[in-house]
């Protein structure tokens, strides 16, 4: 369960070094800034998805 915590912030953490990449080469006229704005929306979206079948599945062991 500890573990499942860590790797949700992990999510967060690898979301806003992918904006800073996808910040950081928006100048240069390249389209991997787009992939770095599109996996930075990625990670977020997994943050909150593993975050809300965390909750679901911790909810249904403490009913038990």
């Amino acid at each position: 369960m500890k573990y499942s915590k860590i790797f949700q912030y992990a999510y967060i953490v690898f979301a806003v070094l992918f904006i800073y990449d996808g910040i950081s080469k928006w100048g240069n006229g390249t389209n991997s800034a787009y992939i770095s704005l599109g996996l930075a929306a990625l990670a977020i979206f997994m943050y909150f998805f593993r975050r809300k079948f965390s909750k679901k599945y911790g909810d249904k062991d403490r009913s038990k």
